[in-house]
């Protein structure tokens, strides 16, 4: 296990806190091995359902226990998967992964509020989504081997 795998996990948990489906759909969609397409299909369906649920005003507050449970449990899930693909021992990077979740999740509320005081709640949804969506393409890229 290496420092690059607990700091992705935590960049992936990080992300799950933002949006949760993407502790587990990073690892599934950026998995150096093709997985199924229905994998996959799921996945990205999973992303963009919620990208598009949180736009919603309806949608309740990311703080509220269930959700946060769901996030932790999805970043230390993903972070799990990360671990697994590495080889590594899953023991840190969950977690990393949880802790990530934890952080991106008061993170991304508070973040959100300011935000949204500032710009429209679309817009400062539509620039969480980027963020989230670029730590979760990090923490899902394997680093190259050296020669």
């Amino acid at each position: 296990m290496t420092a690059s795998l607990v700091l992705r996990a935590a960049l992936l948990g990080t992300a799950a806190g933002g949006r949760s489906s993407l502790g587990l759909a990073a690892p599934a969609l950026t998995a150096p091995s093709r997985l199924p397409w229905p994998v996959r299909l799921a996945a990205i369906a999973a992303v963009v359902g919620e990208v598009v649920a949180d736009k919603l005003p309806g949608t309740p507050s990311r703080t509220i226990a269930p959700s946060v449970a769901v996030r932790l449990a999805s970043g230390a899930g993903g972070s799990a998967l990360l671990a697994r693909r590495g080889s590594g021992s899953g023991v840190l990077p969950v977690l990393a992964g949880a802790a990530g979740a934890a952080a991106g999740t008061i993170g991304g509320a508070r973040w959100r509020g300011w935000a949204s005081q500032r710009v429209p709640d679309r817009q400062a949804a539509l620039a969480e989504d980027v963020v989230v969506l670029v730590l979760a393409a990090l923490a899902g890229r394997e680093r190259a081997a050296r020669p």
